[in-house]
């Protein structure tokens, strides 16, 4: 296997090549299980972070990375854009999203609980990895139809034209 060599808030970690088609290819980057890069990513993020009522992120590689922000900064709670809904969940909000590391259509879905925070609240949407920005536009949506007011975009990573863009801080 091949491997992208790289220095992510300060930790040397090598990401495998990942292939997504004959002509594109991608640096998986997974921090699940990395509590070490975990912990100093949302560190050197929470530094960047604008003030902010509540983090989102979607499901599922974000959430060790908002639970880690959420727990530095003392946050009592963080909330998430779900992939599927659950037999508790009431009055939930859904939207559609294609993701450049999945090959369909998904949802993502948010409680009415949830929702009810949001309302007039500034809510920051973090996640590991921004690409195309389809998972950041769903949870936006999420964030808007519940009545919150997004104040942040923040990733570990971004890549493609996300890197270009001026409204995503990362690290």
């Amino acid at each position: 296997m091949k491997y992208y060599e790289m220095r992510v808030a300060g930790l040397p970690r090598k990401l495998p090549i990942c292939p997504l088609n004959d002509k594109l290819s991608i640096a998986g980057f997974v921090i699940f299980g990395d509590q070490e890069l975990t912990v100093a990513c949302a560190r050197d993020l929470l530094e960047k972070a604008p003030d902010y009522d509540y983090l989102i992120t979607a499901e599922a590689k974000g959430i060790p990375l908002a639970h880690e922000m959420a727990r530095q900064r003392g946050d009592g709670r963080y909330l998430v854009a779900r992939k599927a809904t659950k037999l508790y969940m009431t009055d939930v909000v859904g939207v559609e999203v294609r993701s450049i590391t999945t090959d369909r259509v998904q949802h993502l879905y948010i409680d009415g609980e949830d929702a009810a925070l949001m309302k007039g609240k500034k809510i920051l949407v973090v996640d590991d990895v921004i690409s195309t920005g389809e998972s950041l536009h769903a949870v936006e949506t999420l964030v808007e139809a519940a009545g919150g007011i997004i104040c942040g975009r923040m990733a570990i990573l971004a890549e493609v034209e996300a890197s270009d863009r001026d409204d995503i801080l990362y690290m």
